[in-house]
């Protein structure tokens, strides 16, 4: 039994049917508040599963925690929940603070109430896996080396900073009370499900609309992209092996520009769904105007988690993207149901000339 916070979202949806794919016999309970990013489609293949309990609710509900806990038992807690676009933050940065800050510290409060009433064996198994970001990292010169763990943090953005903040609640639960905290900082994650407000999704799916592929400023922020499924093994490996207490950072070893994204995401749609007239769809890449302290560079050096725990990516970034836009190709419906006014009134507000 385990509880999954923001399990209808992009990676936790992911990450709740694998392992209801891995582990059959395994319960779920999955704790969402459906914002404009979660979407209960995701989950749509577990309607007939008996073991995945859907709750729909908000982290910052400590009563509805508490009692998910009594009632569940789970020997993990794996939180995904977060408001988590750059973007939004800058626009609206008290739902992050609410969210990330405010909700992380009553899970762990409730986590720790609840840790604390187990008998010695459970609390000897029970997991806390909190799920953060490189961006709480600030941003690396061209040639820096990648980040490590012990990088200091140093978020620019509303986002980072509430991600940061929700770090050290977590370090600090699990050395002043003892719960048995893991945290893992991932970079750039794409893959099926992605709500299409974030770089991949929206290039595919503007392509296909003949519409204006969006780049921020000059296109040479560099990230590194790391395929969904490859995160969610990560998360399942610190689970199983983690040390306490402990950070491991979860890369995909695919440093790109963000304009080099979009020119394969082209190539490939040339290939696979060409257009009519023959032309390629890097013809619709148009530059925009670029947001307010947008970071140069996120870089991960993922040794710890290779050395200690034996996991690295599967996917490189051209298998990956490959896998991604044929999911978007092959899923129309889905992408109609979650593009709702209120996405289009935040293209028309975020990517303006």
């Amino acid at each position: 039994m385990i509880l999954v916070t923001g399990g209808a979202g992009f990676i936790g949806s992911n990450f709740v049917l694998e392992y209801a794919a891995l582990h059959p016999g395994a319960a779920i309970v999955n704790l969402d508040k459906l914002t404009y990013a979660g979407n209960f489609s995701n989950l749509e293949s577990l309607r007939n599963y008996p073991k995945h309990h859907f709750v729909h609710g908000d982290i910052c509900d400590a009563t509805l925690v508490d009692q998910l806990l009594a009632q569940y038992q789970p020997e993990a807690i794996v939180h995904f929940a977060a408001e988590s676009h750059v973007d939004r933050s800058i626009h609206t940065p008290g739902d992050f603070l609410q969210t990330n800050i405010v909700g992380s510290f009553t899970l762990l409060q409730c986590a720790t109430r609840y840790w604390n009433s187990l008998d010695e064996g459970r609390r000897t198994n029970f997991r806390f896996l909190h799920v953060s970001t490189d961006e709480v990292f600030g941003s690396l010169s061209r040639d820096a080396p990648a980040f490590t763990e012990t990088h200091p943090y140093e978020p620019n953005s509303p986002y980072s900073a509430s991600k940061a903040a929700s770090d050290h609640l977590a370090r600090a639960w699990h050395h002043t009370y003892g719960l048995p905290v893991l945290t893992t900082n991932c970079s750039n994650n794409y893959g099926p499900y992605q709500f299409p407000e974030k770089l991949i999704p929206l290039v595919i799916t503007h392509a296909l609309e003949g519409r204006p592929l969006p780049i921020y400023g000059d296109g040479q922020q560099v990230r590194d992209w790391l395929y969904v499924s490859d995160h969610c093994d990560a998360i399942r490996v610190v689970l199983a092996r983690g040390h306490l207490g402990e950070t491991y950072n979860i890369g995909g070893n695919a440093e790109m520009t963000n304009l080099a994204v979009v020119e394969q995401i082209c190539t490939m749609l040339d290939e696979l769904r060409p257009k009519a007239d023959g032309s390629s769809y890097r013809s619709q890449i148009s530059f925009v105007r670029d947001r307010p302290g947008h970071d140069r560079r996120y870089a991960m050096n993922i040794e710890k988690a290779k050395r200690s725990l034996g996991w690295q990516p599967r996917e490189s970034f051209e298998s990956g993207i490959r896998k991604t836009i044929l999911w978007y190709l092959e899923h129309a419906q889905w992408l109609s149901q979650v593009r709702s006014g209120e996405y289009l009134q935040w293209l028309q507000t975020h990517y303006r000339p």
